[in-house]
């Protein structure tokens, strides 16, 4: 069906709706990148060291990719808003549980909670602007929410640098005030955008169909692959980050909190000129350059790390590479998308939940070192650069995709039409 005729039906996204579900698709840097620079007190005060800390961030890696292919499924069959609100809920409570654990281990298992329903914010967040708009409009829309979510890990490590000198436990609580906040957005401002007519509880069988043509596709994998690796290398850098630039290169708690926000803000500009640069160059270009910067830079920092340079020398280097990541992520995203017209929510699961489960097995390994090395960082971030470019190898040459065959059955939070939604 054309989308035009459908368009003027939309009701579109205000300005407060478009807040909330940047706030909902916010949760993993918040809860990723705001504890970050207490990983050293959390290390020493629960008695964890810093494979034990890391696990934290595994734990709730793992359950934020599981979680997307759960919530995305019962947004289909309930609604969009009970699935929300219910999730919402669980992740508050979780987020305060963190606060109250007594040991890494309940630390971990309420971190996997917290990342399990913590999931459905992203996904729905998606589900609600695909019901609301269409064409150029829901384009607009998911670039505002990805330039707004954005600020998120420039904002997020600075406040939890400032709560550090309170205890790592005042980390959990602002996060659990910040998850209330979401719930309140969620039960106020978000409304109910599928109409009762358009649920379903079949899908399951069509998700498969559309999983296995989508696997089987060289480009979409090799596009994937392409983004989880990234974000895998990136992963390498948040998740070790916190005792390389501390315990090795020797920055204050402060100074790493900056440097870090430093090395988010330009991967958001990167991302920024990425979408100028459009116009001119072709994504595949702006991929190559952007994984190139990536795996020079890496090789650079993994020499450098190895060599025991000083933070003068390292420091520019990793802002390179951070930075350099939007290039990668931003491009390989929409290569892949490109190649699923005929099941973009499914294929936008298995990116995600490829995405955080690889970054759910590298923040282990870059522990392994101990406290006092940054050579298992370099290693791991070189390592994921060369697989990336791998996995872009695997697209180059992958057979155009056929004239248009996108089957309503098979994509499910892109409907053609729109009722009045119900706050």
């Amino acid at each position: 069906m054309p989308q035009t005729p459908a368009a003027p039906s939309k009701p579109g996204v205000s300005g407060a709706l478009l807040a909330v579900l940047a706030l909902l698709s916010a949760v993993a840097p918040f809860a990723t990148d705001m504890y970050l620079p207490a990983f050293t007190d959390m290390a020493d005060d629960l008695d964890a060291g810093a494979a034990g800390v890391q696990l934290t961030l595994t734990a709730f890696l793992v359950g934020l990719a599981t979680g997307q292919f759960i919530s995305g499924p019962l947004s289909d069959r309930f609604g969009r808003r009970a699935p929300l609100l219910l999730a919402t809920s669980v992740a508050t409570l979780a987020a305060a549980l963190c606060a109250l654990a007594p040991n890494v281990g309940t630390l971990v298992a309420m971190r996997f909670v917290q990342g399990f329903t913590g999931a459905a914010g992203i996904v729905i967040a998606r589900a609600v602007v695909a019901d609301r708009t269409t064409g150029q409009a829901a384009a607009k829309v998911f670039s505002l929410l990805a330039s707004i979510g954005g600020i998120a890990p420039v904002v997020a490590p600075l406040a939890g640098g400032a709560l550090v000198p309170a205890g790592w436990r005042s980390v959990f609580w602002a996060l659990t005030g910040i998850s209330a906040l979401m719930l309140l957005g969620a039960l106020f401002v978000v409304p109910e955008s599928l109409p009762r007519a358009r649920r379903h509880s079949g899908g399951l069988a069509a998700t498969g169909r559309a999983m296995r043509r989508l696997l089987t596709d060289r480009g979409y994998l090799g596009h994937i692959l392409t983004f989880a690796f990234a974000f895998a290398g990136l992963m390498g850098y948040i998740s070790a980050s916190p005792f390389v630039v501390q315990n090795v290169l020797g920055l204050s708690t402060t100074a790493y909190t900056l440097d870090f926000a430093a090395n988010a803000l330009g991967m958001v500009v990167t991302g920024l000129v990425n979408a100028r640069l459009i116009g001119r160059f072709t994504p595949q270009a702006l991929l190559r350059f952007g994984q190139g910067a990536v795996l020079l830079g890496s090789a650079a920092l993994a020499a450098m790390l190895a060599a025991g340079l000083p933070a003068a020398a390292v420091l520019p280097v990793l802002f390179l590479v951070v930075s350099s990541f939007g290039l990668v992520m931003g491009n390989s995203s929409a290569l892949a998308m490109g190649r699923a017209p005929y099941a973009l929510g499914t294929g936008a699961a298995m990116m995600g939940a490829l995405q955080f489960s690889l970054g759910a097995l590298v923040s282990p390994l870059v522990g392994l070192g101990g406290e006092e090395t940054g050579i298992p960082m370099g290693i791991t971030m070189l390592t994921a650069a060369l697989l990336g470019v791998a996995a872009h190898l695997l697209s180059r040459h992958a057979p155009p995709l056929p004239p248009q065959t996108a089957t309503p059955q098979t994509e499910t939070t892109a409907p053609q039409t729109e009722t009045t939604p119900q706050s």
